[in-house]
């Protein structure tokens, strides 16, 4: 299995890089974390925040590959535990396929792939910095696993 965090936003600073790798080399080859950006709509003084929303959700739709499990992070979600989010994981598993986690911009997530996610996650009620949202996640994923194989990291 697959974990493929779509994010919208990018050049994010060396140390959320260096974070993320750092759980993403210590995950085993089949439960493979990978991350890509997702360049944001346009904003600025004059701009229409719907349509750069809108267009964040195509840009994203464009990198689906229509027979994954998606999961959309959103703080109206529902919150998981770490014993909760190791046994959604394992449910991943067993269905054999890969997960993707999609991460909306500024301005949250696209309502369309919302509605089209199977599963929708909070993190926090907390309003967290993206780039902080990607060492959560990366962290997580990597303490869920342990908690799958009964690695001893999560005591």
């Amino acid at each position: 299995m697959k974990v493929r965090i779509l994010a919208v936003g990018t050049r994010m600073p060396d140390w959320v890089t260096r974070g993320v790798d750092e759980y993403r080399k210590r995950l085993p080859r089949d439960f493979a974390l990978e991350i890509e950006e997702i360049a944001p709509g346009a904003r600025g003084k004059n701009a229409d925040l719907g349509r750069a929303v809108a267009v964040e959700g195509e840009r994203v739709r464009a990198r689906l590959k229509g027979n994954e499990h998606l999961v959309a992070l959103e703080v109206k979600g529902k919150p998981w535990s770490t014993e909760a989010l190791a046994r959604e994981a394992d449910g991943w598993r067993m269905q054999g396929q890969d997960v993707v986690l999609l991460v909306g911009g500024p301005d949250g997530l696209e309502p369309g792939l919302s509605a089209q996610a199977h599963q929708r996650w909070s993190l926090s009620p907390l309003t967290l910095p993206h780039p902080l949202v990607r060492i959560v996640l990366a962290e997580q994923l990597y303490r869920a696993w342990t908690l799958m194989v009964g690695h001893p990291y999560h005591r």
